[in-house]
């Protein structure tokens, strides 16, 4: 196998044995890069130059005997709203062309403090607004499994880096399933913590309740270690959770027959292509062959979700996304006879269509006459919807269910029907509602494109999700199911 082809636990190892160096990890992935960019489009801008320095930099210190973290040396691509010191950032979007982040968000001053090294930001739907990245002002990016299909949205950019071998390992950002669903689409592990586990001090925000920034990988062990990494409690995100942060990926291979696993019943609702429904009672199967507690449990108010989610998520991107304005960074408008000429002109050159949809939709709901018809009503939901996990829970540890209603469909099928491509977040949207964590593997069956099953835990119940993903993982790798790039 090709470098590039090999996950970062397993490169780590090489590297820490001196077997391959950080300098030949790096020059694979931009190998890469070179390839398959100019067809796929995963990124905004790549690091090159910088990265080989770094890296050079990594094996020098190795060479003279430090002893340096498990993952230093290995490349990542961080999503284009998440803010990089000294570099640009512009979530994809016209708007914030130009802009230098000024400082690094949380989680990359963690994983630099690893030693990781960033190969680039990646591409996304414009202010991670979207299923399937067809939504940036930077292009569109393609399915490495397959160029004519989407890779999945907001984060498609960083899922598809992972599943190319254009990255080892990714950052996204998930508010409806903006990880989980790229992360099915394309074949790889994404993972959405728990509500304020990981701090969101950095990232761009979006709608700030449902928010919440993850590792996309080619493993279950990946996302384990890279979430050890990133979690944790930090004084610059308020809403960010004092726990301590476990050693996941010590605990990936404890026995899971007191882990009580629960199937939707709502997994094969009208919309549910057979592919997905066949996938999810192949998994139903592997569990019971496992000899794992296996029961239904049903969500009421899952068909509620969806209008919930858009109301709530519109409302909060139309007040964040106040802030741009064109007079203290972005772009900006000099003829202009007045600040209202201003903010319109601003405003219509550097929003897309999409954004500029649900900042309606968000302005609307939170308007004088409808707030309580609309946005409270929502909020009202939204609780409905976390009691029904919390009733769900009283009787299993994990729920078990369909990333996505279908496999990842064709560029430009969905474009024109908004209602149609927000569908695609059906079932990942209730997590985010809730502030639960969850995660998304892939099965692969036939030759055909994957098909994202979803497993969701309680709040801060990361560590029975790891090991029961990565059990079904190992399952699914010896029946001949998952596979990577």
């Amino acid at each position: 196998m090709e470098l590039f082809e090999l996950p970062a636990w397993k490169l780590g190892k090489m590297m820490e044995s001196g077997e391959v160096t950080a300098v030949e990890v790096v020059e694979s992935v931009l190998s890469r890069i070179e390839e398959r960019e100019e067809i796929l489009h995963c990124y905004n801008e790549v690091y090159g130059e910088e990265a080989l320095q770094e890296a050079e930099e990594i094996d020098k210190r190795r060479k003279g005997g430090e002893k340096l973290p498990p993952f230093a040396g290995i490349p990542v691509a961080v999503k284009d709203n998440i803010c990089v010191k000294g570099k640009d950032i512009t979530c994809s979007s016209k708007i914030l062309k130009g802009f230098i982040s000024p400082y690094d968000a949380t989680v990359i001053r963690k994983i630099k403090s690893q030693k990781m090294i960033i190969i680039g930001r990646t591409n996304m739907d414009e202010f991670a607004m979207g299923s399937s990245t067809e939504n940036s002002a930077y292009g569109v990016t393609r399915n490495p499994l397959d160029t004519s299909k989407v890779p999945g949205g907001s984060s498609g950019g960083s899922a598809a880096a992972v599943a190319s071998g254009e990255a080892i390992v990714a950052l996204g950002s998930d508010t409806g399933g903006s990880i989980r669903q790229p992360a099915a689409f394309c074949g790889v592990v994404g993972f959405k913590p728990t509500y304020g586990l990981v701090s969101r001090y950095g990232l761009i925000a979006f709608a700030s309740s449902l928010d919440q920034i993850g590792p996309i990988t080619k493993d279950v062990r990946d996302a384990a270690a890279m979430l050890e990494i990133i979690a944790g409690k930090d004084n610059y995100d308020s809403t960010s959770l004092p726990v301590k942060v476990p050693h996941y990926s010590t605990m990936l291979e404890d026995d899971i027959s007191e882990i009580r696993v629960g199937i939707m019943e709502e997994y094969n609702a009208e919309g549910v292509s057979e592919e997905v429904i066949e996938g999810i009672e192949e998994v139903i199967d592997i569990f019971r062959t496992m000899r794992v507690n296996v029961k239904s449990v049903s969500f009421p108010h899952m068909e509620y979700a969806l209008p919930c989610y858009y109301i709530i998520a519109p409302a909060e991107a139309s007040s964040n996304l106040a802030r741009y304005d064109g007079v203290q960074y972005g772009i900006s408008e000099e003829t202009v006879e007045d600040i209202r000429e201003l903010y319109r002109k601003v405003r219509t050159s550097g929003f897309g269509k999409e954004v500029k949809r649900r900042i309606m939709m968000g302005t609307y709901v939170l308007s004088s006459g409808y707030y309580d018809a609309f946005y409270l009503k929502a909020q009202k939901v939204r609780t409905l919807i976390r009691h029904d996990f919390e009733r769900a829970f009283k009787d299993v540890d994990v729920i078990i269910g369909p990333t996505s209603p279908t496999v990842a469909f064709g560029i430009g099928e969905r474009t024109a029907d908004p209602i149609s491509m927000y569908l695609s977040d059906i079932f990942t949207i209730p997590a985010n509602l809730a502030g639960i964590s969850a995660i998304s593997i892939p099965l692969f069956k036939d030759g055909n494109l994957p098909v994202g099953i979803h497993i969701v835990g309680k709040a801060l119940g990361e560590i029975d999700i790891l090991k029961v993903s990565y059990k079904l993982e190992q399952e699914l790798k010896e029946r001949g199911l998952y596979h990577g790039i």
